[in-house]
C-alpha cells in the first residue's frame, strides 16, 4: 500500500511539469533568474490566448536562441511579419495579464 502511495504523489508533482506547454517548458528551460513556474506558467497562459501552437513552437525558440527573434523580426517573409504582428500582441498581453 505504501509503495502505490508514493507512486501517486510522484505522479501529482511529475503531472504538472509533463502538462506544461510550448512556452512554458521553454521559459522554465531557460533558467532565467526571474522565471518561476508560476511566472512561465502565466506567460503560456497569454500565449494560449493569442498564438497558434505553430507560433508558440516559433516563439518558444527565442528563448534559446534570442538573435532568432531579431531574424524573423527583420525577415522580409509576409508570413514572418504577420507572425511578428501577433508576436507583439502576446507580448502586450502576457506584460499585462503577468505583471
Amino acid at each position: 500500500m505504501k509503495k502505490y502511495a508514493m507512486i501517486s504523489l510522484i505522479a501529482l508533482m511529475v503531472a504538472p511539469a509533463a502538462q506544461a506547454g510550448t512556452i512554458e517548458r521553454a521559459c522554465l528551460k531557460a533558467d532565467r533568474k526571474a522565471a518561476s513556474r508560476s511566472l512561465c506558467g502565466c506567460i503560456q497562459d497569454a500565449a494560449d490566448l493569442t498564438l497558434s501552437k505553430g507560433d508558440q513552437k516559433m516563439a518558444a525558440s527565442f528563448f534559446s536562441d534570442p538573435h532568432r527573434a531579431q531574424e524573423i523580426r527583420q525577415s522580409d517573409r509576409s508570413s514572418h511579419e504577420t507572425f511578428w504582428k501577433r508576436y507583439k500582441q502576446f507580448g502586450q498581453t502576457a506584460q499585462v495579464y503577468c505583471d
